[in-house]
């Protein structure tokens, strides 16, 4: 992995420092290479951090979803690690992450291979508590996010999902499209090893339709019996939202989903600046790193 500091920095991978990093950095297996970002907070810490790896969508690129979700600001308060994995033209010409192959929805294979590589890469490199690693991601991001959640349950210790797809919801680019606007043919399979699993969606989205949110909750739900508590709520930019809890008796296992009410295909709770944002809406952001800190690998 080769790392440039893109400010000023003191101090070395794994050491405390005064003030907060951003580097550029390119993880290389054997499935390819990608350029990732990776921000860490200033300050010793309390002891290993946890480490967030966030997925942007298609046309976006790591720098501008780390402005929409305000990731490193929320890294900087609470004091984790945050890399932004870049999708190259090269992959994808709409920089979209290729959920829908099937080559880049197996363990340790295409993209999902890199992306867990170079988290492993992170982990390797800086003090990171494994039980406290997460991954998440928009739309085709997300659609990735779960594909790793699905394969690399051991590395990974929650999920969140924002306007995107189950894993194997589409096997090949010709179904994608069709995925998208419809959600899945046939129920995508069940986790073997479900992960906490956080989904939002707007129900007025036109690019990734709300059944897909649907289908990410049902494909992540262990089979077992559940307590179901529906919340509502408006955010403070006057979104409407329908917040379902699902959780298994014994605390073993959880999930959240966040049905967003006239909301569209954005980011909820974004900044301005970013693109694909809401800022009307609930602080996705912030309510994904409350679970995730809840949820540690058990």
């Amino acid at each position: 992995m080769t790392m440039n500091f893109r400010i000023d920095q003191t101090g070395a991978p794994g050491l405390s420092i005064d003030r907060p990093r951003a580097l550029e950095c390119r993880f290389r297996n054997s499935a390819g290479s990608r350029a990732y970002d990776l921000f860490v907070p200033s300050g010793p810490g309390d002891g290993p951090r946890p480490l967030v790896v966030m997925l942007h969508g298609s046309s976006q690129s790591a720098r501008d979803f780390a402005i929409g979700t305000n990731m490193d600001r929320l890294a900087e308060e609470q004091g984790f690690l945050v890399a932004y994995p870049d999708q190259p033209r090269s992959a994808n010409i709409t920089k979209s992450w290729n959920w829908f192959r099937d080559a880049d929805q197996q363990r340790e294979r295409g993209e999902p291979s890199i992306l867990a590589g170079l988290t492993r890469e992170i982990m390797g490199r800086f003090r990171v508590d494994p039980a406290r690693v997460y991954i998440a991601g928009f739309s085709s991001g997300a659609a990735a996010a779960a594909v790793m959640a699905m394969t690399y349950p051991d590395l990974y210790a929650a999920v969140g999902i924002h306007s995107g797809l189950a894993c194997g919801s589409a096997g090949s680019m010709l179904l994608a499209l069709p995925t998208m606007y419809r959600g899945a043919l046939l129920p995508p399979r069940q986790a073997t090893h479900p992960v906490p699993t956080i989904v939002f969606h707007g129900d007025r989205d036109t690019t990734v339709a709300p059944i897909n949110g649907d289908q990410a909750v049902a494909q992540a739900r262990p089979d077992s019996d559940l307590i179901v508590t529906t919340l509502e709520g408006r955010s403070s930019g006057g979104t409407a939202y329908t917040r379902t809890l699902l959780t298994e008796p014994a605390g073993a296992w959880t999930s959240e989903q966040w049905i967003l009410h006239g909301a569209g295909h954005a980011w909820a709770g974004g900044h301005p600046a970013g693109s694909h944002t809401d800022p009307a809406g609930p602080d996705a952001s912030r309510e994904m790193l409350r679970f995730f800190m809840a949820n540690p690998r058990r």
